[in-house]
């Protein structure tokens, strides 16, 4: 294969409620990756400037509030807040970046190295503190990525080192250690408790002015449908989240962690202020991405083995469904989860652990949302007859022999769910890594290309493409992505 152009980033910069006020695919804008240095933008009369004199609780105007009326105490979420607000950090995110007075112009940029210079660039997000004996902190993927440095900010001024442990893209989730004396943690809650219309209040840094609460309620959950994101299950919630709250906690009347915030979406962007949509990653999710990162580092997931189609009027139409809802299974890979639970060409899936499964991406999500061995009750149609079915979702290997030995030294990965999302459902599976040397480099393969197809056929993931080169004969041609082109590769 000739050299092709390199591979573009994938996706852009997972701009969510913590970062740079970036927007992201229709206006899901990303509030903490701060530019460098900004200038606080002080929307309305509350927002307090860092430094600036703040009014004491129970002070309004300088006029003190009564602490009864007619006999009844005064309700307030003062007492919950104390013990909530110490374990909510400021991260501050440091990477050096090389600016060049030519911009981002290739050529001048090879031709003249000498003139770019090195900065640093900060970033401002949120953090909490889930485990003080352990110093364990939670944040978003978005707010420590390609980080140099992080320190955590402590409610009481400290400012402490963090120690990078893990971080999971797909679910923008990340886990720091701190240590310190005296942290306060949060307690997770089981945030499948959740329902719409239940007090919620976020704590953060927006806009690095300083520790700032938000209140309002959870307006919906179950939230799948945000453009750009990877795997989803987000709590929306109207409590104002801005830039810089990516990271921070959701807490229930409890004080209890809900939910992680995450993102915005405004379509107008950060110049229409902030207009109710909030969205957090639930802690039962961020809770079950921390253990695994815990325990090995990265975050691993399984799969059904099944190719799908959303079923649509003419699908349904032709197979005497009442509505054009679910998935139909078009393909069950052998020796899959799905194979040993009996799922069967033809299968209607309309649900899954008693969520509704509307279409092919909703299946892929909630899979995406599941930890390997985790059984997965799915609620489906055979023959028009209803019928559930328990499958146990299994790893595919990522270590190219295990397809094909002509594959040996490339690790392969299924394509980052954001990308999917934002590129019309583009289909294949990534080449992550290529060893120097090995038959894989031999064969033309590089780091960052996307295999579309095999001369056995086209496949969604990994299960697929394991399936293709199982019945693809011997001469094997694939179709690559590289950059803007595309080309073949045969295995020799």
């Amino acid at each position: 294969m000739r050299p092709l152009p390199t591979l573009l980033a994938l996706v852009a910069a997972a701009a969510f409620g913590g970062l740079a006020a970036v927007a992201i695919g229709d206006g899901l804008r990303a509030p903490a990756q701060a530019q460098d240095a900004p200038a606080p933008v002080f929307n309305t009369p509350a927002a307090t400037p860092a430094g600036a004199r703040e009014v004491p609780p129970g002070l309004v105007g300088g006029a003190a509030l009564p602490m009864a009326v007619d006999g009844q105490p005064m309700p307030s979420l003062a007492p919950m807040l104390q013990r909530v607000t110490p374990a909510v950090v400021s991260v501050n995110n440091k990477r050096v970046v090389r600016v060049s007075p030519f911009g981002n112009d290739p050529f001048f940029r090879r031709m003249f190295p000498e003139l770019s210079q090195e900065r640093i660039a900060q970033s401002l997000g949120s953090g909490v503190i889930v485990d003080a004996a352990r110093g364990y902190v939670l944040t978003n993927h978005h707010v420590i990525q390609d980080a140099d440095e992080v320190t955590v900010t402590l409610a009481d001024g400290r400012t402490l080192e963090a120690e990078f442990l893990g971080s999971d893209a797909e679910t923008d989730v990340a886990l720091m250690r701190v240590q310190a004396d005296g942290l306060t943690e949060v307690p997770l809650a089981d945030s499948s408790m959740l329902s719409v219309g239940d007090f919620v209040v976020a704590v953060g840094n927006p806009f690095g002015v300083g520790q700032t609460v938000t209140s309002g309620i959870v307006s919906a959950v179950g939230r799948s449908n945000i453009p750009g994101v990877g795997f989803q299950n987000f709590i929306q919630t109207d409590a104002s989240i801005n830039p810089g709250n990516s990271g921070g906690a959701l807490v229930n009347l409890r004080g209890e962690l809900v939910g992680i915030n995450t993102a915005s979406f405004n379509p107008r962007g950060s110049e229409a202020g902030n207009i109710g949509l909030g969205f957090a990653i639930p802690s039962n999710l961020a809770g079950s991405v921390m253990r695994q990162l815990i325990a090995t580092g990265e975050v691993r997931r399984g799969t059904l083995g099944v190719d799908t189609q959303t079923v649509d009027a003419r699908l349904a139409e032709g197979l005497g469904l009442e509505a054009p809802r679910g998935a139909v299974v078009t393909r069950v890979h052998p020796g899959s989860a799905a194979a040993e639970a009996g799922l069967q060409t033809g299968d209607v899936i309309v649900g899954a652990n008693g969520q509704r499964v509307d279409n092919s991406e909703s299946l892929r999500n909630i899979q995406g949302l599941q930890a390997i061995d985790t059984p997965v009750t799915l609620q489906l149609l055979r023959d028009g007859r209803p019928l559930e079915i328990t499958a146990r979702l299994r790893e595919v290997p990522h270590d190219g022999a295990s397809y094909d030995a002509r594959l040996a030294g490339a690790t392969l990965a299924d394509l980052p769910e954001a990308l999917r999302r934002a590129s019309n459902r583009v289909s294949g599976v990534l080449v992550e890594a290529v060893e120097p040397g090995s038959r894989a480099a031999r064969n033309g393969l590089r780091a960052g290309d996307v295999i579309l197809a095999a001369t056995g056929g086209q496949f969604h993931d990994l299960a697929g493409f394991r399936a293709v080169l199982s019945n693809a004969p011997d001469e094997v041609v694939l179709l690559v992505q590289r950059g803007r082109s595309q080309g073949q590769v045969q295995l020799r």
